[in-house]
């Protein structure tokens, strides 16, 4: 049976006199579908149970991207720099990834995902990179360009890491939406993937299991742009078909 991926979303506020939306972008759901996964929308809610009892339904969790983590989180304050934040997509987010990493759940992270897997673990992040790192390199370069298939820059992986295997090398192109990244890395995790100015753009578990965070947007590669990035979606929806119920 085909496994159930639930994917993370925002909220979208289009008016101010309308209600919010769910919003996910399609490409995540594209890439899943790919992979031969069945891609389930978990929405923004307030009641934990209902988060749950959606968990517990699913063979497998994307935390997918979107805009910076309430500081408050990981027990700073806000920075200068610091963008828009969600208090209540991080109040979903972050019970989502702990659960799944207390209970060895497939669990991939993208972007903001990859940042939410660090704190959800203890970790930090820098707030704003343009401010905190000296470094010319420059990390939104897709998102100014607006080309989110705009390779950035080289992603230098670890030889032995999961990525590099599922990749075949030790060097693949990235695109780059991003102006946080990750400081301090929780206990629990290794970092197997950088930017050539040395920020973490990779992480894996250090245990058994699939747990993958990148900071790029491999759903947005993975079609034309460069077909390598869809073993990253295999390898996770093939991870989650191994806890999927047989019909």
């Amino acid at each position: 049976m085909k496994p159930y991926i639930g994917i993370s979303c925002g909220a979208f506020r289009d008016r101010d006199w309308c209600p919010p939306a769910n919003f996910l972008r399609k490409n995540y759901t594209d890439a899943i579908i790919t992979a031969g996964g069945l891609p389930l929308i978990i929405p923004v809610l307030e009641d934990i149970e209902v988060l749950r009892a959606l968990y517990d339904r699913m063979d497998g969790i994307l935390i997918s991207g979107g805009g910076d983590i309430d500081p408050r989180f990981y027990n700073e304050p806000p920075q200068a720099g610091l963008g828009p934040t969600d208090p209540m997509r991080d109040e979903i987010e972050l019970p989502l990834a702990r659960w799944a990493i207390e209970e060895g759940k497939p669990l991939l992270g993208i972007c903001r995902g990859s940042q939410v897997i660090n704190v959800a673990m203890g970790g930090t992040l820098y707030q704003d990179i343009p401010s905190q790192i000296h470094t010319q390199l420059v990390h939104d370069s897709s998102f100014t360009r607006q080309d989110w298939t705009y390779m950035a820059h080289e992603l230098q992986l670890e030889p032995e890491s999961k990525l590099a295997q599922l990749f075949g090398t030790n060097c693949i192109m990235t695109n780059s939406l991003h102006h946080q990244s990750l400081k301090d890395l929780a206990p629990g995790l290794r970092a197997v993937g950088w930017a050539p100015d040395g920020v973490v753009e990779a992480i894996e578990g250090a245990g058994e299991g699939f747990l993958v965070g990148v900071q790029c947007h491999p759903e947005a590669l993975q079609g034309a742009a460069d077909t390598r990035w869809q073993a990253l979606f295999r390898d996770f929806v093939e991870s989650c078909a191994v806890g999927a119920p047989a019909l």
